[in-house]
């Protein structure tokens, strides 16, 4: 699935992965609570929350971005990629976003 966006590079973390793109990260995965934090906007993070607690929860605040954490054995894998390339979207520099949404 990640494979499908442009220059996102995983790295070990201690207990979870990190996902970055040129440098700057927009989600982790810990395989051990099968969860994964992704990087949102404060009303995303809060729409997801209060639409599905089950699936989503607040993972924290930072600036003008709401992080969330996403339950996986909970979530059908296309909506889990179209909240991952929002994360991504988030952090990425405008120009590959661009080229990346112009390419698709």
């Amino acid at each position: 699935m990640l494979d499908r966006l442009p220059e996102v590079a995983q790295s070990e973390g201690g207990n979870w992965i990190s996902l970055k793109v040129r440098g700057k990260g927009f989600g982790y995965l810990w395989q051990e609570t099968e969860t994964v934090g992704l990087k949102a906007t404060i009303e995303e993070q809060i729409a997801l929350v209060a639409e599905r607690p089950e699936v989503f929860e607040v993972q924290f605040t930072a600036g003008r971005f709401g992080w969330v954490v996403v339950h996986l054995a909970k979530i059908d894998p296309e909506e889990l990629f179209e909240l991952v390339t929002e994360a991504w979207c988030l952090t990425a520099p405008k120009g590959l976003v661009d080229a990346h949404e112009a390419g698709r």
